[in-house]
């Protein structure tokens, strides 16, 4: 069976975080399978992290570096609360650098304390009871929990709102964040997986996809260039690399 993206099969929903999350959390979201014949699913990189609840357990999801396969059971449900960036650290306690690419039960970081927050989810009647169980559960744990790099997540928003044009990046963030090229990098690492080029990478595919979705019928070639490509061929390239596909197969 042919695999898909991720959103583009069964029930997908996102909502902002509520208060009690939102020191280290964007959004919560449910992904509900179809009931049968699920096709494999595609998740491409993003530069996010996410805390899941599925299969009556809490995992670690991403950050990731290529596409990833899933293969999710019919009928399954999954919850996923969404770290901001340059949380996932503070909150999780490790370095994102130690779970690029990740499908980690929380077990596997936090031991004992991983099935204590578990055993707090009990079975509910439908799924909304069970979304408040898991947004009251992760917010005691985050609530007066200073989990936030608050550098890092500036970092996160001048590469996302794009540089000027020819402007080298490493030089360009360390004179916006005054720090060594030494610590840029490792802070990097720590906070979201990976060195400035390739979150700049991700995120300038997704600043594409963002456009492509606003822009209807734009020439992709236009797009490219507003996205920050040199060119479309450069673009095709990244897409395949980041999603298996080209541009045109992804719309």
């Amino acid at each position: 069976m042919e695999a898909v993206l991720a959103q583009s099969t069964g029930f997908f929903q996102q909502k902002p975080a509520a208060a009690g999350l939102a020191s280290a959390f964007s959004a919560v979201w449910v992904h509900r399978m179809q009931d049968e014949d699920v096709p494999p699913i595609v998740i491409t990189p993003d530069a996010t992290i996410d805390l899941q609840w599925i299969d009556g357990r809490f995992r670690i999801a991403g950050p990731d570096k290529e596409p990833q396969i899933e293969r999710p059971p019919a009928g399954s449900v999954i919850v996923g609360f969404r770290f901001r960036p340059g949380a996932a650290a503070g909150w999780l306690g490790v370095p994102a650098g130690e779970i690029v690419g990740g499908r980690l039960d929380l077990g596997e970081v936090w031991g004992t304390r991983a099935r204590e927050l578990s055993d707090r989810i009990k079975a509910a009647p439908n799924l909304a009871g069970m979304m408040r169980q898991l947004e009251e559960t992760v917010g005691m744990r985050t609530e007066g929990h200073d989990a936030l790099d608050p550098l890092m997540g500036r970092a996160y928003d001048v590469i996302d709102e794009g540089l000027p044009p020819e402007t080298p990046l490493v030089p360009f963030l360390q004179r916006h964040l005054h720090l060594s090229e030494r610590t840029l990098r490792r802070r990097f690492e720590d906070a979201f997986g990976y060195g400035p080029k390739t979150l700049d990478r991700i995120l300038r595919f997704h600043r594409y996809r963002r456009l492509r979705e606003k822009a209807g019928d734009a020439s992709t070639a236009v797009l490219a260039i507003e996205a920050g490509y040199a060119d479309q061929a450069y673009l095709i390239r990244e897409s395949r690399r980041l999603t298996g596909v080209t541009p045109s197969a992804l719309a």
